[in-house]
């Protein structure tokens, strides 16, 4: 059976609404969780942008059982691989080895504060495969010392280590993507149910590893109130990763979005209180081969109600599926 997951979206609530929402998700039976890790939100009307690693370390204390993720982090850019490296490893130590650590080449959105331009996917690419190398070296508990074409490192190591390393989970949308996913992952991580994705990511040595892949849904009792929402907050999704990479900030995504309707998000988003909705957008996911499947409910401040109709409804139609 597929695990069903919760996603912390820090673009659309504060980080102490964050932990009490995760520790509610772990509480009526999400099988895991994960998190985003934005400097920006996608679009203003979702107003928020906490820093995710502090968020991330306050939820394993606060929590006991639920696994955590990101989904994803760029180690490349904001952050040097070094540091992410030591982050990760804490975060493991912190929650009692529940934690995975989800990389990704990054977006435009988050990664241009540091000033350093944006260049091509390609070259993105190039630098999360020498970053992931990096990472994993750090993991090792020895000390590192690298000289790459994007990337260097002096007399590196980590001090905390914990017994076994976080999983490195790598974020894919095209070929060249999944080649990397099925060489340095230890899991895949997509956002579409595309099973194309799922094949090339096997034929490039991920076969039998995890596939993990995320959902927004816009939960409410009056589904127009839904569809409303979900299209003031998240028309930015219908761009497709190729376009949302690519944009520098959120006036940029309200203008690609202006003339995106109500009715072409709730195409792509099940929206309302109709958990057959939900169900088949599920499904989707499952016949295309992912073993996991976050959800995420748009609108911070509606993340109660989601979370009360997915303990009474939502998760036993899914389980039963």
């Amino acid at each position: 059976m597929m695990d069903i997951g919760y996603t912390m979206m820090t673009e659309q609530a504060g980080p102490r609404e964050l932990v009490e929402h995760v520790v509610e998700a772990e509480r009526v039976g999400f099988d895991f969780s994960v998190i985003s890790d934005h400097s920006f939100p996608w679009l203003e009307s979702q107003g928020h942008a906490p820093y995710a690693w502090s968020v991330l370390g306050a939820a394993a204390r606060a929590t006991s059982r639920i696994p955590l993720m990101t989904f994803v982090t760029c180690p490349t850019f904001r952050y040097h691989p070094a540091v992410i490296a030591q982050k990760a490893a804490t975060m493991q130590l912190l929650s009692d080895g529940r934690f995975r650590l989800g990389l990704g080449s990054g977006e435009n959105l988050n990664e241009h504060i540091v000033g350093s331009g944006w260049p091509s996917a390609r070259v993105r690419l190039a630098m999360l495969d020498e970053a992931t190398t990096i990472v994993r070296a750090l993991f090792t508990g020895e000390y590192v010392s690298h000289r790459g074409v994007h990337f260097q490192v002096d007399n590196a190591r980590l001090w905390d280590l914990p017994d076994t390393p976080p999983p490195l989970g790598i974020a894919a949308s095209g070929p060249r993507s999944c080649e990397l996913a099925g060489r340095q992952g230890d899991l895949l991580i997509a956002t579409e149910p595309e099973r194309e994705l799922l094949d090339a990511f096997d034929a490039h040595g991920g076969a039998g590893k995890p596939r993990i892949g995320q959902l927004p849904v816009c939960y409410d009792p009056d589904p127009q109130a839904a569809v409303d929402r979900a299209h003031e907050q998240f028309r930015w999704s219908v761009g497709g990763w190729h376009v949302n990479a690519e944009l520098p900030g959120p006036a940029g995504f309200a203008q690609a979005t202006e003339h995106v309707r109500p009715e072409d998000v709730a195409k792509a988003v099940p929206c309302g209180n109709d958990v057959g909705a939900v169900v088949e957008a599920v499904r989707a996911f499952e016949e295309a081969g992912f073993s996991e499947l976050a959800l995420v409910q748009i609108g911070g401040e509606h993340q109660r109600p989601f979370l009360r109709w997915a303990e009474d409804e939502l998760l036993p139609a899914l389980r039963e599926r």
